[in-house]
């Protein structure tokens, strides 16, 4: 299970807040940048949407990062935010004991 005490951040803030906004960049702007439409890069950073592979692979060629750091950015919310919505019934399940 999925037990973490930090809170779930969205890629989309991430993207944001440590590259847009230093950069003094607007989603409108980076989707140029990367040849694509802009509207799915104002639904990751207005936080509506997650990021796919292959935006992962447009911001990692971009930014000189590794694809890998976006879709674990996306994955860990993802896990976060599922595993707050079936906390409960979660714990219904028992957890699998070797006999012996």
């Amino acid at each position: 299970m999925v037990n973490s005490v930090l809170p779930a951040i969205h890629p989309g803030e991430i993207l944001r807040d440590l590259y847009l906004e230093p950069l003094d960049m607007t989603p409108y702007a980076l989707a140029k940048k990367l040849n694509v439409p802009r509207t799915p890069i104002e639904r990751i950073v207005a936080e509506k949407v997650g990021i796919t592979p292959d935006t992962a692979l447009c911001l990692a060629r971009f930014f000189k990062t590794s694809p890998e750091l976006w879709m674990n950015m996306q994955t860990s919310y993802d896990l976060k935010t599922q595993a707050q919505a079936l906390e409960a019934e979660l714990a219904t399940i028992e957890e699998y004991a070797l006999a012996g």
